[in-house]
């Protein structure tokens, strides 16, 4: 990967649905060596997916919650991840090291919904404990620096405030 490469990266995830030829225009590439490029970086697997980013309070998800899962065992394994990922209120899930096992991101409408979710993962075989933070303001998300120089990439819209 080139420093193209990274200028086409940052220029993605900063907007996902720009023309090849205005992608190609900002690294200074043509629209044709442009899309060459993405389409080598998506059969990388460097770019993984093309998503939106949706607003999750317009959208009734407005209560986001980390949760420390504790287990008792490895929660790695293939049974726990299905478990996880049945849960449509679950956004992410990450294997730890610190005070717990897991690390899972929740959005839920409501905070008695947010409760709802954490007996539902509470129940999932091997968790002996949950503690949960709940997010009351986002300051900002930021895009992963793909800039390899150390500077920021621009913060995503910060979320509105509730």
């Amino acid at each position: 990967m080139d420093d193209i490469d990274r200028m086409l990266l940052s220029e993605l995830q900063q907007d996902a649905t720009q023309a090849y030829a205005a992608l190609g225009k900002a690294v200074g590439l043509s629209a044709g060596a442009a899309h060459e490029r993405v389409r080598k970086l998506r059969e990388q697997g460097v770019v993984r997916r093309t998503t939106v980013d949706v607003d999750p309070a317009a959208v009734g998800r407005g209560v986001m919650a980390f949760v420390l899962v504790e287990a008792g065992s490895w929660m790695g394994d293939s049974p726990t991840k299905a478990a996880l990922e049945a849960l449509p209120e679950v956004v992410e899930a990450h294997i730890i090291a610190g005070p717990a096992s897991l690390l899972v991101k929740v959005r839920t409408p409501t905070t008695e919904e947010l409760q709802a979710s954490l007996r539902r993962l509470y129940a999932i075989e091997g968790v002996t404990g949950t503690q949960t933070i709940v997010v009351l303001e986002s300051f900002f998300e930021r895009p992963v620096n793909v800039r390899g120089d150390g500077s920021p990439e621009p913060p995503s819209p910060p979320a509105p405030s509730r």
